[in-house]
């Protein structure tokens, strides 16, 4: 007989001990960028004096419980154990290889049941039984068949426990703290930006989604979330945290090298599920659109291209921010001559820190376009090559459009001269020209590049 067989039969003949459960919990969870998390469970357990067994059920599946750490005033811990072998009919079945069960079979025809003791012989692979002098494999073949058994097996937990054996000095109910880091959970930023490019403004709004595979449930839990990877020499301590102001949807705090973004709302990540939580929302933020070329070297192009579109802004109180933004991918819209919102692209940015600029990819335009020309090239002294580059920028939009040029490679030639357009120097290596481009008009940008070096004989 398969294990499905004996599911709903094997559990509902038996009645669960009682197992020492919390009066009060309170639960806090720390999840960093690489599948690990620090949960902190504070249970109000009533206890007696001396030595005793008391037990955490519901901790996660994937506990490392070498960082398990458990305190209370007045405790000392003698031993811990972490039971992950859970009660299961394929489990229990398992466990009963070489003892007695109960057996019980129902007439389809007269709904008679009759009870039979047999031996479990093995489990592995099928159930096979030993029935007065017969050998019998059980079989999944539809006939109505219930499995009784005795008791649960000590080891056995309807969820993963952690048993620990104190030695408490004085009778009463008092907090219980554990601490343990574990696997299974997991967080990640994503941004829908709604802008308009007529009043330079971006509604943003920040959402955080939680995933929870620990096999566990954490429930009316504190969220925070690390920006940065702790070593994992050693385990990230709580507690550490100093500073700190207030954010729209949550608060963010530094602590060490990281970053910590605390939801203000306590949340329930049930187990085995993926929830969003909002942690952002600013309307208005001061934002721009720049049409952006950039080149590395020089030669003619056969074929104009569209210039990269992308969305500037700052990261500080000024523009309507100011706080630091965990990496994730911001999705745009804007809207069209309806009012409604359409797609426009998307673009992953790094964690933020406050004072930061933002520069997001977002598409590229079809009708704001640039094209390089080689005008003339000569060799005016052995070695020098001096070439007139020509830059035509051209804008088939009806409203006028300004292109950001950037120009690189620069210390790979002698100089250059004579530009139309005054540059910005960026670094040794890179200028930026902005170029204006009036509504369905044209501008060139020339000069002249000198490259080597004069040879003498």
């Amino acid at each position: 007989m398969r294990r499905s067989l004996m599911a709903a039969a094997a559990l509902a003949c038996l009645a669960l001990p009682a197992l020492a459960q919390d009066a009060a919990s309170k639960v806090a969870v720390t999840i960093y960028n690489d599948d690990l998390s620090l949960v902190e469970d504070v249970r109000m357990l009533s206890l007696t004096a001396g030595r005793q067994r008391i037990e955490f059920p519901g901790v996660s599946a994937e506990i490392q419980a070498e960082t398990v750490a458990l305190g209370a005033e007045g405790v000392e811990v003698i031993e811990q154990n972490f039971d992950f072998d859970l009660l299961t009919p394929g489990a229990m079945m398992e466990k009963a290889v070489g003892s007695t069960i109960k057996l019980v079979r129902t007439n389809p025809a007269t709904g008679k049941e009759t009870i039979e003791a047999a031996k479990v012989l093995s489990a592995n692979g099928g159930v096979v039984l030993q029935i007065g002098d017969r050998i019998e494999v059980l079989r999944d073949d539809g006939l109505p068949v219930r499995v009784l058994f005795d008791k649960i097996p000590d080891n056995l937990r309807a969820r993963p426990t952690l048993s620990v054996q104190i030695n408490n000095k004085g009778a009463g109910a008092k907090p219980l703290s554990l601490r343990y880091l574990t696997r299974g959970l997991g967080w990640k930023a994503d941004y829908v930006g709604v802008f308009d490019d007529k009043s330079g403004r971006l509604d943003l709004q920040g959402w955080v989604t939680l995933t929870n595979t620990s096999g566990a449930a954490y429930r009316n839990a504190s969220i925070q979330l690390v920006a940065g990877s702790p070593g994992q020499g050693g385990a990230p301590i709580s507690g550490a945290v100093r500073g700190g102001r207030g954010g729209r949807g949550g608060d963010d705090t530094q602590f060490g090298d990281y970053h910590l973004y605390i939801l203000k709302e306590q949340t329930t990540i049930a187990e085995n599920q993926t929830k969003q939580v909002s942690f952002l929302a600013a309307d208005g933020v001061k934002a721009r659109k720049v049409y952006m070329v950039e080149r590395t070297g020089f030669g003619s192009e056969r074929q104009p291209s569209g210039a990269a579109v992308r969305l500037f802004f700052a990261n500080d109180e000024a523009s309507g921010l100011g706080e630091p933004l965990p990496a994730g991918v911001m999705r745009l819209y804007a809207r069209d001559s309806s009012g409604r919102p359409q797609f426009i692209g998307e673009d992953r940015l790094g964690h933020m820190p406050e004072g930061s600029e933002l520069n997001l990819a977002i598409g590229q335009a079809f009708d704001v376009t640039a094209q390089a020309t080689v005008e003339k090239q000569d060799s005016p002294v052995k070695g020098v090559t001096v070439t007139a580059m020509r830059y035509a920028f051209r804008n088939a939009r009806n409203e006028p459009a300004m292109i950001r040029f950037v120009l690189s490679g620069l210390n790979e030639i002698r100089s250059y001269s004579s530009p139309t357009i005054k540059p910005e120097r960026i670094d040794a290596n890179t200028d930026a020209f902005d170029v204006p481009l009036a509504a369905r008009g044209e501008t060139v940008l020339t000069f002249n590049v000198r490259q080597g070096k004069e040879i003498r004989e």
